[in-house]
């Protein structure tokens, strides 16, 4: 028996796809069949298994927990739940990897899958190894059944322990994604005054879409933190591994902006530990880890990949600027949207000043928001490649650690091929509009160079 998988759902650090498109139940028994002969190689014997909201979900975790048991693996099924439960249930739980069914932040009618392997990341070569496998029909024989357990308020009760944070007045959007429940139970543990949005499931996401990192899609928070006078609000994407963050005045506060406000934190209980950000975030964020006496160090884009030199390094904290934020600090290390939203508390109780202080601090830096733009997928990584090159031979400052993202006196631009889609990213950042605007000329020029232009924004 073998299994072709659609060539654009294995992904850098996922797979994913439209349901009934590029992905669908056999897929899912395929993938089961993969991991679980990958982990019975290993000596394994059990996964943990979870969902999130999106209506094809239920349907995608019986034929995954079905290949898992055909290859001799027992499943653990914990449910629905955000995928940071999962990671939960995988670093406590006696399993040997976990796989959550998630579209992440993608539109309803796309699903996939994300998976940690006896407590590593699994992504890049091991998801292509399971197109491969599948390809040979090379899978283990085996029988194994499931069982289902509720760890729900464990995880509820592990986000709060040892939390040391004042009493705030707190708003929290779910946009109707997997994080919803475990918000409900949360705020009633919480000091403080909390009002929730869109808590209930719907894998339809009827009021916005779940993405916390555009801003569009933080207006009804910001209605509610201005209608209440809120001290602050937060926002989750559609699997909860994913923040946003509003001040009280109704500021974004983006990702690397709130990685600044836990470093802070962080760098108290631990003086000059490294702390990792990718390389679309601000120079302020860098600036000020090493202001603070910690080791700022710049890495490429991608949760899997922040999290395998989190491991190398030791660092405590890590983020990205699309809001995932990694804690190893008193923590597991998995980007945790929910476990970020309390330590956001705690980190504007132990530094003596509210979200919105906190947000007034940060220097005022002019910046693009991540644009993104459609490239033919064969030609993404080229043109990048072409663009390091004319770079070098001009004497550019250049840092090469993924995509070009190169230094002036006037500030910094990014170009970088995505792992996950076929588009450019470029971001800029200066220290007025005029040089923000010859930033951006740069980036025109260089793309125009490759025979490109910046066209259409591509979502996410």
């Amino acid at each position: 028996m073998t299994h072709q998988f659609h060539p654009t759902s294995l992904r850098e650090y996922d797979i994913r796809g439209i349901i009934g498109e590029t992905l669908g139940t056999e897929d899912a028994y395929a993938i089961g069949r993969g991991f679980g002969t990958l982990i019975a190689r290993a000596g394994g014997t059990k996964v943990a298994v979870g969902y999130d909201g999106r209506t094809s979900s239920p349907v995608l975790e019986e034929a995954l927990v079905r290949g898992l048991n055909d290859s001799g693996i027992h499943a653990l099924c914990i449910g629905l739940g955000p995928t940071p439960m999962l990671y939960y249930a995988e670093a406590t739980e006696d399993v040997d990897g976990g796989i959550q069914i998630t579209g992440s932040h993608n539109p309803a009618n796309y699903n996939g899958f994300k998976m940690v392997f006896q407590g590593r990341p699994f992504f890049g070569a091991d998801i292509q190894q399971l197109g491969a496998m599948a390809a040979a029909g090379d899978w283990v024989e085996g029988s194994a059944g499931s069982e289902r357990i509720d760890i729900m308020d464990r995880y509820v009760a592990r986000l709060v322990e040892g939390f040391d944070g004042g009493a705030f007045r707190i708003g929290w959007d779910a946009g109707n994604g997997a994080a919803g429940p475990v918000v409900e139970k949360l705020v009633k543990l919480l000091p403080g005054e909390h009002h929730t949005l869109f808590t209930d499931v719907d894998g339809n996401f009827p009021n916005h879409h779940p993405d916390p990192t555009e801003e569009k899609n933080l207006a009804d928070l910001r209605a509610l933190v201005a209608e209440k006078k809120l001290d602050f609000g937060v926002a989750f994407d559609g699997d909860g591994d994913r923040i946003g963050a509003i001040d009280g005045e109704g500021r974004v506060i983006w990702g690397d902006q709130l990685l600044m406000i836990y470093a802070e934190a962080v760098l108290k209980e631990e003086p000059g530990a490294t702390v990792i950000a990718d390389v679309k975030a601000s120079q302020a964020l860098y600036d000020r880890i090493a202001e603070l006496g910690g080791q700022p160090l710049m890495w490429k884009t991608g949760h899997s990949l922040i999290k395998s030199k989190m491991k190398e390094t030791g660092s405590p904290l890590a983020g990205e600027m699309s809001g995932h934020i990694f804690f190893k600090h008193q923590y597991y290390g998995f980007d945790d949207a929910l476990y970020a939203a309390i330590r956001l508390i705690r980190a504007a109780t132990l530094l003596g000043k509210s979200v919105t202080q906190l947000r007034s601090d940060m220097p005022d830096m002019i910046n693009t928001p991540e644009m993104r733009f459609q490239v033919d997928e064969s030609r993404k990584f080229a043109v990048i490649d072409e663009v390091l090159a004319r770079l070098h031979a001009s004497g550019a400052k250049v840092d090469a650690t993924d995509g070009a993202r190169v230094s002036t006196s006037e500030g910094w631009w990014l170009l970088r091929a995505s792992n996950t889609q076929d588009v450019l990213v470029a971001r800029a950042e200066a220290k007025d509009l005029p040089a923000l605007h010859g930033l951006m000329s740069e980036i025109d020029s260089q793309l125009a160079a490759s025979g490109l232009q910046r066209g259409e924004q591509a979502a996410h």
